[in-house]
């Protein structure tokens, strides 16, 4: 496809030029991130600097050559927390070209170190100052994200040492510090200066150091400028994920392009509870949402299972610790509920509820047994599966006594208080839920796509019940799922327009929008069969599917506008969702078709697919439109590929029953080769073509199973 490339800065192998002015550079590493102009700099007043633990540390951060900023030429990106601008100075005096080169090599971790490297092309020493502008307010992420006025400029602290510049900030007893460490510099009122003596055809470098500290304790330098970075703790991870993840090649060079982006991306998401380094979870997305939100890792966590099952464990584990408990209106803490997001920062009246966990999410708790069952299948080993059954029975039992607030079998959600999401499912914008007139649904609101989450729960606990040996269990669960599903189907389907509604309302009207939920409702296998030939034509209609991916909401809608967040925008995860669902209802060429457009889209933004992208039609456009607040590197969307690879290849495994499903694959894919897939205890190695599987490594007793052509995978085969 021949479409311009909008590839973000970070994370991938081929040097870039100079980003479209507005952009923002990004380099992540865990929690913690640094978003700057494509020079390096982090202007003042701006979306940018250098965050840790939901707190801007670093507000400015201006390098200058003699007074003058200096101009971007490239950014060589390497790993996600590394990245090097090559920028220039103005002219010397006398010459028409520039001969001073700057590369600053950035390191971001717990902090930041900052590599400056002067190169003079000149014919003569040049003498220069180089001096670098900083600042530091401690503003709140959310502060930074909703253009807030920042106002503890006034409170911040700072003074000079040495070559040495120190900010802190005190608020309701909690501390927060860095220091700027420039050996060999002139430190002064924020400001660190050099005087530069570059040889010519000569360089000159330095190295500074960005160091946090909490509660009056600096923190250990995340790179330390005496030793190599190879060997610094994030380094060191990231090696460690590379040589855990299947090595995948695949004949289809736009796939195999997502797939290597897909995973640098997933390896940078990843962050860790201090108190449980053992348990990795991956962060929503940079640069808003670098921390743990349920619907988002469980979603991103499930996509990804097939590479890093590890990482399910992880979050289910991590998610367990932190299930509610009580009941608090502020948080929406419900005992058995499963959280919707964890903040940091220094001012927690600014966080959804006021504290640091906010349990404000309808989908998360169904979400997080489905994964559980997902991870089993997967060959998580049953102790650590028996170890979360008392987290899976009170989330199911959440959903009972306080998901389903009135009785009536299906989850609905409807905030505590004004503190709170009004709307909470994962289209969570203020205005994503309306009715096709434009009519705003009104709480509480029972969305299609979180009782087809509820009925794969249900089918999910079942299937637990049958590994543990409880076939009471299995009876119960499976009827249960029967009985959800019918009526769904009795309650969401409307007749005259074939499709399912977006949600019932509070006062049980279809909310009867054309929307993308449907898709996920397939992939849930909530649908009827007789249905699914309707909701796969809906899906794959011009007023949903733009050539790249489905629309959240189609053409015709009042409320549809494809440069909006949830209202007819395209969601990648959404998209390949719905890809899954088509597969597993038997929609083999509409699955390709969606698929090939989201491979396309991908290709356009440089291999790495976004949060969302605007709606436009390609036959208008020609290519898919940015949208210009997407997270990126976001977890769903960088999970996506992996799920699209494994619905093209039916790629299903279950552990415990000692089978593992594949088939052959489309064309469009070509062969495949997989080496290192986890499968219990061992590693696999899976050679797909178009007509032939080969699986070598299965353990004494695993077999090889051709999954069915029809519903894709037998465990979710009609009730």
């Amino acid at each position: 496809m021949d479409t311009p490339s909008f590839t973000p800065f970070g994370l991938t192998d081929d040097a870039q030029l100079p980003l479209p002015p507005g952009t923002v550079a990004s380099l992540v590493e865990g929690s913690s991130f640094c978003a700057s102009s494509p020079n390096g700099d982090i202007e003042p007043g701006e979306q940018q600097g250098l965050f840790v633990r939901d707190t801007r540390l670093i507000s400015e951060w201006r390098l200058l050559v003699d007074g003058a900023p200096l101009q971007p030429l490239a950014t060589v990106p390497a790993e996600p927390f590394e990245g090097t601008f090559v920028c220039r100075a103005a002219p010397r005096p006398g010459h028409d070209d520039a001969t001073v080169i700057v590369h600053r090599r950035r390191f971001v971790s717990a902090g930041m170190r900052e590599d400056v490297t002067v190169r003079n092309y000149g014919t003569e020493t040049a003498g220069l100052r180089l001096t670098l502008e900083v600042d530091a307010d401690f503003a709140d992420l959310f502060q930074v994200k909703e253009a807030r006025g920042v106002t503890r400029r006034a409170h911040v602290q700072h003074n000079a040492a040495g070559s040495d510049l120190h900010f802190w900030f005190e608020h309701e007893g909690v501390r927060r510090g860095v220091r700027i460490s420039a050996p060999g510099a002139e430190a002064a009122s924020r400001i660190v200066s050099f005087r530069v003596v570059a040889p010519a055809q000569g360089s000159w470098t330095t190295t500074i150091e960005v160091l946090p500290s909490l509660g009056g304790s600096e923190l250990e330098a995340a790179f330390p400028a005496h030793l190599p970075v190879e060997s610094a703790a994030a380094a060191v991870r990231m090696r460690s994920w590379r040589d855990t993840v299947p090595r995948i090649t695949v004949e289809n060079r736009l796939f195999q392009l997502a797939l290597d982006q897909s995973e640098r991306d997933l390896g940078a998401l990843r962050i860790v509870d201090l108190a449980h380094p053992e348990d990795d979870v991956v962060a929503a997305g940079a640069p808003w949402f670098m921390a743990l939100f349920g619907r988002d890792s469980l979603i991103a966590s499930w996509m990804a299972v097939s590479v890093a099952p590890n990482l399910a464990l992880g979050t289910l584990r991590t998610l367990a610790r932190m299930q509610g408990k009580r009941v608090d209106p502020m948080t929406e803490e419900e005992p058995g509920r499963i959280l919707h997001e964890v903040r940091v920062g220094i001012d927690l009246t600014l966080a959804l509820g006021g504290e640091s966990v906010y349990y404000g999410s309808i989908d998360s708790t169904p979400l997080f047994v489905m994964l559980v069952d997902e991870a089993a299948r997967w060959g998580v080993p049953m102790a650590d599966v028996a170890a979360l059954m008392p987290a899976v029975d009170a989330a199911l039992d959440w959903m009972r006594d306080y998901g389903d607030r009135d009785g009536d079998g299906f989850l609905e959600y409807g905030r505590s208080t004004d503190r709170g999401l009004l709307h909470q499912g994962w289209k969570d914008s203020h205005d994503g839920i309306s009715f096709a007139d434009g009519t705003l649904a009104v709480p509480p609101i029972a969305l299609a796509e979180v009782q087809g989450y509820a009925y794969s729960a249900y089918r999910a606990r079942a299937h637990l019940a049958g590994l543990l040996g409880d076939p009471a269990g299995v009876k119960a669960w499976t009827a249960r799922a029967a009985e959800l599903r019918a009526a769904f189907d009795r309650a969401f389907w409307i007749p005259d327009k074939q499709r399912f509604a977006l949600a019932l309302d509070h006062d049980k009207r279809q909310v009867d929008s054309l929307v993308s939920n449907m898709g996920q409702c397939l992939w849930s296998g909530i649908v009827l069969p007789e249905r699914a030939p309707a909701v796969a034509a809906a899906l794959l209609s011009p007023d949903l599917f733009t050539g790249f991916g489905i629309r959240t909401l189609g053409v015709g809608m009042a409320m549809h506008n494809p440069v909006s967040y949830h209202n007819g925008s395209v969601w990648p995860h959404d998209t390949a969702l719905a890809a899954s669902g088509l597969a597993r209802y038997g929609f083999v060429d509409e699955c390709l078709e969606v698929v090939d457009g989201l491979l396309d889209a991908s290709a356009a933004f440089g291999s790495r697919l976004p949060e969302l992208f605007c709606g436009f039609d390609r036959r208008d456009t020609g290519f898919p439109v940015p949208y210009p607040a997407a997270c990126t590197p976001q977890a769903w969307a960088a999970a996506a590929p992996f799920q699209l690879l494994r619905t093209l290849l039916r790629l299903d495994p279950c552990v415990p029953h000692h089978t593992i499903h594949v088939s052959p694959a489309p064309p469009s894919l070509g062969h495949v080769r997989m080496d290192g897939v986890p499968f219990a205890d061992t590693r696999l190695s899976i050679e797909v073509d178009t007509t032939d599987v080969h699986v070598e490594g299965l353990p004494p007793g695993a077999r090889v199973t051709r999954a069915p052509e029809d519903h894709g995978c037998d465990r979710f085969s009609p009730l």
